[in-house]
């Protein structure tokens, strides 16, 4: 144990010494003023989406300020947002429904603290959503609790987890309250281009009619299967795995109010409350296919593979409801925000960016990026200038950074971490980050704040996850180092190096660290 505190209070050097740095550097960044202006008159080089050409009768709608393709978390969130700030708002949603999905079930504390910013907190309620207060890791027969660093925040904030139906459908319900927004059940189909400018959408009704809405400008938030984006971003979607999803009814989790991360092999399984009766699990399964489900196959390899991974505590529950059959599946997708600026257009939640669920980042970022957006168009009466308009949102490209950029890279990392590995470099930086994570103190409140989205510092991210790099090594070289280990010490930090990097240069390391360097940074609302 000393030798590990000996390791641990070198590492914590390290983060001292690099935080210390950040945090002037941040600060300083945080000074400048967001009001110098930039070319507001540019028009953008390029403006990739195509002209639809309209064959046949069709009826149009031309009274909204803005057209919201989507009325998921995000485009509910944003419909009431806006409406709230006086514009007249249509949504176009293929099905208001309740949704039944496996994901978006638990939002972290960061992202309550955006409800509450949206005043969408009441959300929330009358849908027996479950109080978060951390994290319970188990690896290998030992377990380690990580709370949240919540003591400084007022009483109700926590992490939340819920059906996701039932939280989209009390935004759905509080957004469609306010007189000036429309939400109407319709199929988009194409985007609406005139002189490369997107003037609304055309889409099908619920009884079939073709229809044209306009609006000086449209944002796209239909989802992780949008089929919008194309036209306004270079799409590079990774599915590095698939989610296997069940729900295990009256049970008890070894620490309730708290989401439990097992580090099995071959990845990681997830349990979390979703209401008073019902635990969510979701089993990672890594590639783009589960064993079959209806060959048994996958009933075969969650009893006999996966349930003896899990904690005792669960095993009977999770057996039973693998022999109930109610088993759902799907895939894990990533892709990195690379948004063509386009006139009268922007993409917003997983139509715009996503990473791998693993740490229920999903729902933090677009909230975020709805407060980013929103006080960008705050001063801003009169939107139908697009090519003025375009040129000033691209600041909320750079904006949404520290927070977006942070969660996305530390989803993605993590899961390559925590992710069973042959090569013994990987089992090394695996155990390492248990065991750094299990320290307590900064060592813990460090990630988790950073996982909660309470602390959106890239820099303190990149800190954190070398520490644990060189916490490893340490491991490696006491009491007694030998060529082996030394070697192995190597490639864990060439390894950590090739996990984070890519990761980091996906997300754009100028607008990710510097991002007062970045000219949009600057760019005053156009003068009305």
């Amino acid at each position: 144990m000393s030798d590990q505190l000996l390791i641990a209070y070198v590492s914590a050097s390290v983060i001292g010494f690099i935080l210390i740095y950040a945090f002037f550097v941040t600060k300083s960044v945080r000074k400048l003023p967001v009001t110098a202006a930039g070319n507001s008159n540019g028009k953008p080089s390029s403006v990739t989406t195509k002209t639809v050409s309209i064959h046949g009768e069709c009826r149009s709608v031309d009274d909204a300020d803005v057209i919201i393709v989507g009325a998921g978390v995000a485009g509910a969130a944003l419909a009431h947002t806006l409406g709230k700030d006086g514009r007249t708002v249509l949504v176009i949603e293929r099905d208001l429904t309740e949704p039944d999905r496996i994901v978006g079930e638990l939002l972290q504390p960061g992202g309550y603290l955006k409800l509450i910013e949206l005043g969408l907190e009441d959300c929330v309620e009358d849908i027996d959503a479950q109080r978060v207060f951390g994290y319970a890791l188990f690896k290998d027969g030992k377990n380690t609790r990580l709370s949240y660093p919540l003591e400084k925040l007022q009483a109700d904030v926590a992490g939340r987890s819920f059906h996701n139906g039932r939280f989209i459908q009390r935004m759905r319900e509080k957004a469609s309250s306010l007189p000036n927004v429309q939400l109407q059940q319709g199929t988009v189909s194409s985007l609406l281009e005139d002189i490369g400018a997107i003037k609304g959408v055309m889409y099908k009704t619920k009884t079939g009619e073709l229809t044209k809405a306009y609006a000086p400008l449209t944002i796209v938030c239909d989802g992780c299967f949008s089929n919008l984006r194309s036209s306004l971003c270079n799409p590079q979607v990774d599915v590095p795995s698939c989610f296997v999803g069940l729900i295990l009814e009256n049970c008890q989790l070894p620490y309730e109010n708290h989401g439990h991360v097992i580090l099995a092999d071959p990845s990681p399984i997830l349990f979390y409350r979703i209401s008073s009766t019902e635990i969510r699990c979701l089993v990672d399964v890594p590639g783009q296919k589960v064993p079959s489900l209806s060959n048994g196959d996958l009933s075969k390899y969650l009893k006999t593979f996966v349930a003896p991974q899990i904690p005792p505590e669960l095993q009977a529950a999770f057996v039973a409801t693998v022999d109930k059959g109610n088993i759902r599946t799907m895939p894990n997708r990533s892709m990195a925000a690379a948004p063509y600026p386009t006139p009268g257009a922007l993409l917003m939640g997983d139509a715009f960016n996503m990473r791998h669920p693993l740490t229920g980042g999903g729902m933090t970022v677009a909230l975020s990026d709805i407060v980013v957006l929103r006080n960008l168009l705050m001063p801003l009466h009169d939107l139908h200038d697009s090519f003025t308009l375009c040129s000033y949102l691209e600041s909320f490209y750079t904006l949404r950074k520290p927070v977006a950029s942070t969660i996305n890279t530390l989803a993605g990392a993590l899961y390559k971490v925590f992710s069973a590995s042959p090569d013994e470099a990987r089992q090394e930086m695996r155990e390492a980050c248990f065991d750094y994570l299990s320290l307590g103190g900064v060592f813990s409140n460090g990630p988790i704040s950073l996982l909660s989205g309470l602390n959106p510092r890239p820099l303190s991210l990149v800190v954190h996850f070398f520490a644990v790099a060189i916490y490893g090594v340490g491991r490696l070289l006491l009491p007694f180092p030998s060529i082996k280990r030394m070697w192995i010490g190597a490639r864990l930090i060439s390894g950590a190096s090739g996990i984070i990097f890519p990761i980091i240069k996906a997300e754009g390391i100028r607008q990710m660290f510097f991002p007062a360097t970045v000219p949009a940074y600057y760019r005053a609302p156009p003068t009305q």
